[in-house]
């Protein structure tokens, strides 16, 4: 099913303009990364400044950065009293606690479902990865390259004042992390096998040799709670006051579950009503042909129930 997205000018009503680019030093997310770089800091808040850095990680300068862009980005770590210089000291989210902390969620990242659930927080502001944002809601190519997604970047962050100014080889960068962090690895491709996102599905490979396409519609490796989860998520960072969530906001609105995870209106309504029945005071229902998600408690607190419902199994 064809996604349904706002028009280019809607995103001048977003932080857009003060996202980051190219930060990762071109590499993708690896296996490991993420739990060594909870690990790190939380013996050193300052470990990614830290002389012996590269040692204590294991790994070589530009990967210990791109390390800590992407527990930034993944919302892991955050800056300590918002302050967002390199110098300033990090600390763990609550997020990075109960996935990777003692007796954590998911340690190892062995579970697709959080893959899925870190997915979904790079969506959201700040926006240390703001190609990733801009891609997943405006571009509506059916296939595509590296050289095509990056000609999208470049001419869609025009409009702003901070992106325009920075230079195509970042867009670039940031095109090819893109593919390689979702492109499902095979024996004839030299794209980033150590990257684990490969599994979720969000990519597939186009019919010509490196292209690709998104992979809209039922996702077998997301579970219900998580995409639940996002959608609480999602209503708690734009309507938290409010105790209804329509369908339609799901699905299409900007950096709703709907368009992170490329979920079809059909599959997220089926979705959304298999999870709910698992959450109290959470109902999926239909009135005068408005489908909506109906909730008792504050959004964010349903978040993490849903969480805790999944990884005890209860799904």
């Amino acid at each position: 099913m064809k996604q349904k997205y706002h028009e280019k000018s809607d995103i001048l009503c977003t932080p857009i303009d003060k996202g980051g680019v190219g930060r990762h030093e071109t590499f993708a997310p690896r296996y490991g990364w993420l739990k060594k770089g909870y690990d790190a800091l939380r013996q050193n808040p300052k470990i990614f400044n830290a002389p012996d850095a590269i040692e204590r990680l294991g790994v070589g300068k530009n990967m210990v950065q791109s390390i800590r862009f992407w527990c930034l980005a993944f919302g892991l770590i955050q800056h300590e009293n918002g302050q967002n210089n390199k110098k300033s000291r990090l600390l763990p989210t609550t997020l990075a606690d109960k996935i990777f902390g003692d007796n954590g969620w998911d340690p190892y990242l062995e579970d697709l479902g959080s893959l899925w659930l870190l997915h979904w927080h790079l969506f959201n502001e700040p926006y240390h990865a703001v190609s990733w944002p801009l891609i997943f809601n405006y571009c509506n190519l059916q296939i595509f390259d590296v050289k095509q997604l990056t000609h999208f970047l470049i001419s869609t962050t025009k409009q702003y004042p901070k992106l325009s100014s920075i230079s195509p080889k970042s867009f670039e960068k940031d095109a090819s992390c893109l593919i390689r962090m979702y492109n499902r690895p095979s024996s004839d491709t030299t794209f980033d096998i150590e990257c684990p996102f490969g599994q979720i599905g969000i990519l597939n490979s186009g019919a010509e040799p490196r292209t690709f396409r998104f992979n809209v519609g039922a996702k077998e490796t997301l579970p219900n709670l998580i995409f639940l989860a996002a959608a609480f998520s999602y209503a708690h960072r734009n309507q938290s006051s409010q105790r209804s969530l329509s369908l339609h906001k799901i699905v299409y609105d900007f950096n709703s579950p709907g368009v992170v995870f490329k979920i079809s209106e059909t599959e997220a309504g089926r979705m959304i009503d298999t999870a709910a029945s698992m959450i109290e005071g959470a109902v999926f229902v239909e009135s005068l042909g408005i489908q909506q998600l109906q909730f008792d408690e504050e959004p964010e607190k349903l978040f993490w129930i849903c969480l805790e419902r999944y990884y005890h199994n209860e799904e």
